[in-house]
């Protein structure tokens, strides 16, 4: 991965708006800049020292790219940048380049570059952070775009369409520049304390109004001008129902009970400020980038941050349901895998890893009792719905193992927290949701044979369905961004390739001992 001309300055991204006119770059122009003049070949093949731009210059002959409008379209497009999440110094340095014709035109050219890269396949390559990494990505020719770009005298709008378009890209980069500005006027920290329920007393309600406020959830000081007589009354310190609904709607937003009360999770949420909201929406902005454009438009999606899957059918969303997920150190890995066929009453051949770690120790007796016998030298468990699968398995084409499955833990699915598996994904609802699928592809006459028979049963599917197992702990949902912690600690990991400040914390470890893939 490619080195930034500057390092990222978290703190200088967080304070960047795409309103600002931002620093000064090679492109501007000033009073005292020096007129351009002929950049020779040989001076560009000294100069240039990056393999892409060089690419660049060999593709147009070593001529020189960058006329006065061409940089200005450049430098304009780069204010664009915090929008993105990023920041236009990542790409084009501040400095005396402007003053040196072959260092400026090689700067303009290495940016532009850097640039495009970043908005049409992200800043970082996913495959250097996880090796299983075949989510389907972006495929843009950046050079012969950007020499297109030049020739039409275009860039800045060629710029303008290479990041993600969609609606909820739009909503996520909204949101950055929102928490961005909120972050210049962060809360102070809210101490721990005895939990707090509506309509109780106590000193830390002045901080979590303040809170709430900074984030969005209240207005007017956290007094709505309903709550005026309460105001009136004079009394800070006490927890109104005005502010209980604010802390519903935060709760949701991260995917906890709406209750209204201010408890120990709650509390953190709550002392994960703008500038920390901004850092997570940057790092998921980026997770969209490398997602190609132009998605099947029937597919199945899973944010495995979120535990939810959505279904789509022919460019529109026909259906969404809960699932259960890969738990930290069994994380259900980033892949693009497709749906080859539905399995009615699957037996379950156990990973030796679960075999020996799990199994084995639970004695003969109760392998016997519930369906495990040894073929070919490997443990199985006869179908059923007691099993680990449950009545249905959807079959996926990948070498590790991983698909979608039903499950005898039904309870797990009434929890916030979903991340209870051994990496594959469990299913709410599986054999409605397989009975849809089966209806679709037309085929549910024969899985629901299947199904009745009691015996394993394979059901082909003609049109191989995608699915993409991607990991968003921001995302948009019906016009609201939501938030998720990062169970997995992925997010840490993408921060540190971005360049961000790292973030000391405790993952989480739950190690749920159900029986299952």
């Amino acid at each position: 991965m490619r080195k930034n001309v500057v390092g990222v300055s978290v703190a200088a991204l967080l304070a960047a708006s795409a309103c600002d006119r931002g620093p000064t770059l090679p492109g501007d122009q000033g009073a005292d800049a020096v007129a351009p003049k002929e950049v020779s070949a040989a001076e560009l093949q000294a100069a240039v020292k990056d393999p892409r731009v060089r690419k660049f210059y060999e593709s147009r002959g070593w001529k020189a790219a960058w006329s006065e409008d061409q940089a200005r379209e450049l430098t304009e497009a780069l204010r664009e940048a915090p929008r993105h999440g990023l920041e236009a110094l990542q790409f084009l340095k501040e400095g005396d380049a402007a003053r040196d014709p072959v260092a400026r035109e090689a700067a303009l050219s290495e940016g532009a570059v850097s640039y495009a890269a970043a908005l049409s396949n992200g800043r970082v390559d996913p495959r250097s952070i996880w090796e299983e990494y075949s989510v389907p990505m972006p495929k843009v020719d950046v050079i012969a775009g950007l020499n297109q770009a030049i020739g039409q005298g275009n860039v800045g709008e060629w710029l303008a369409s290479l990041a993600p378009q969609d609606e909820e890209y739009r909503a996520l980069s909204d949101a950055f520049v929102r928490y961005s500005q909120a972050s210049k006027q962060e809360a102070r920290k809210i101490a721990a304390g005895e939990t707090i329920k509506p309509g109780a007393k106590d000193p830390r309600v002045p901080q979590i109004a303040e809170a709430l406020r900074i984030n969005g959830y209240l207005q007017d000081q956290g007094q709505p001008p309903a709550q005026g007589k309460q105001k009136a009354e004079g009394d800070p310190t006490r927890y109104t129902p005005a502010m209980a609904e604010a802390v519903k709607r935060l709760q949701q937003d991260y995917g906890e009970d709406a209750d209204g009360v201010i408890g120990t999770t709650t509390l953190q949420m709550l002392n994960t400020g703008a500038a920390e909201r901004a850092r997570t929406l940057a790092i998921n902005l980026e997770r969209r980038r490398w997602l190609e454009r132009e998605p099947p438009k029937t597919r199945i999606d899973v944010n495995t941050a979120a535990a939810f899957l959505s279904y789509w059918r022919d460019g529109n969303h026909a259906d969404a349901r809960r699932v259960v997920v890969g738990q930290p150190e069994w994380e259900t890995p980033p892949l693009g895998s497709p749906i080859v066929k539905l399995v009615a009453n699957p037996p379950w051949n156990v990973p030796e890893s679960i075999e020996q770690d799990e199994l084995l120790a639970k004695g003969a007796a109760y392998l016997a009792r519930n369906g495990f016998s040894r073929k070919n030298g490997r443990l199985v468990q006869e179908p059923g719905p007691d099993s680990a699968l449950g009545l249905v398995k959807f079959d996926m084409a990948n070498p590790h193992a991983i698909y979608l499955h039903d499950t005898p833990a039904k309870a797990l699915f009434g929890t916030n927290d979903r991340h209870s598996s051994h990496g594959c994904v469990r299913v709410h609802n599986a054999v409605q949701f397989a009975r849809l699928l089966a209806r679709d592809e037309g085929v549910l006459e024969e899985f629901d044979k299947g199904l009745l028979s009691r015996k394993e049963t394979h059901v082909g599917i003609e049109k191989k369905i995608p699915v993409r197992l991607l990991y968003h702990t921001a995302y948009a949902m019906n016009g609201r961004v939501l938030f998720r912690t990062d169970p997995y600690g992925w997010d840490d990991m993408l921060g540190k390739a971005l360049g961000m400040d790292a973030r000391p914390r405790q993952r989480l470890r739950t190690h749920v001992s159900i029986v299952g893939p």
